[in-house]
C-alpha cells in the first residue's frame, strides 16, 4: 500500500507544555516540527488534540505557530476516537490514511491508533515522532500498535513516500528540511 497525499492526515496528540519537559527525549519536539513543516509543504491537513488542558497546559507554542487555522481539541478520554467532535473531523475529513505523532506513545497515541483501525483508517505513526515517560514504553507500544495494524515508519521515509518523486519545487523544500 503506498501512501497518497490525497488520502492522507495528520493527527499531532498532545504535544502539551507541561508533558513534553517529561519525555527523555530533547529532539523530540523538532522531529515532530519536521513532520509537520514537511506534511505542509505537501499540503496535508492537520487536527490536533490536547489532553486535559487545564492541567497539563496547552499545545506548544511552536507547533500552534506553525498551524494557527488549526485550533487543538481538548479531551479526557485518552484515545481521541473518543472526543466526538475530533472524531467527527477525522470521519468528515474523507482521508483514511492518518499519520499519527506526538506523546504518550504507550497511552493517548497507542489507544487512538487501535480505534483508527477499528473505525477503518489506515493510521500510519511516525516512529521518531512520538514518545513516552520511559523510552522501553515507546518500543513496546510501537510493537502492539504495528500487531493492531498500524503502518510504523519514520519522517523522512513517510514524507518521501508522499513527495513520490524528486525534480520539483516540493522536492526541494522536502530535501532541506531532512537535512
Amino acid at each position: 500500500m503506498r501512501l497518497l497525499i490525497e488520502d492522507t492526515l495528520c493527527l499531532v496528540v498532545d504535544v502539551q507544555e507541561r508533558l513534553i519537559p517529561a519525555m527523555p527525549e530533547e529532539t523530540l519536539v523538532a522531529r515532530i516540527l519536521k513532520l509537520i513543516d514537511g506534511l505542509k509543504v505537501l499540503g496535508v491537513p492537520f487536527l490536533i488534540s490536547e489532553q486535559y488542558p487545564k492541567g497539563l497546559g496547552p499545545t506548544l507554542g511552536p507547533i500552534l505557530e506553525r498551524l494557527p487555522e488549526i485550533l487543538p481539541w481538548p479531551k479526557v478520554a485518552f484515545s481521541c476516537c473518543d472526543e466526538p467532535h475530533l472524531l467527527e473531523s477525522l470521519l468528515a475529513s474523507g482521508r483514511k490514511n492518518i499519520v499519527v505523532c506526538g506523546v504518550e506513545a504507550h497511552v493517548c497515541v497507542q489507544q487512538t491508533v487501535i480505534d483508527l483501525v477499528a473505525l477503518g483508517f489506515q493510521p500510519v505513526v511516525a516512529a521518531d515522532a512520538v514518545a513516552s515517560r520511559d523510552p522501553a514504553d515507546v518500543t513496546r507500544s510501537l510493537d502492539r500498535m504495528r500487531a493492531e495494524g498500524a503502518l510504523i515508519t519514520g519522517i523522512e521515509s513517510l514524507l518521501f513516500e508522499l513527495l513520490r518523486a524528486a525534480g520539483t519545487e516540493r522536492f526541494k523544500a522536502i530535501s532541506k528540511l531532512v537535512k
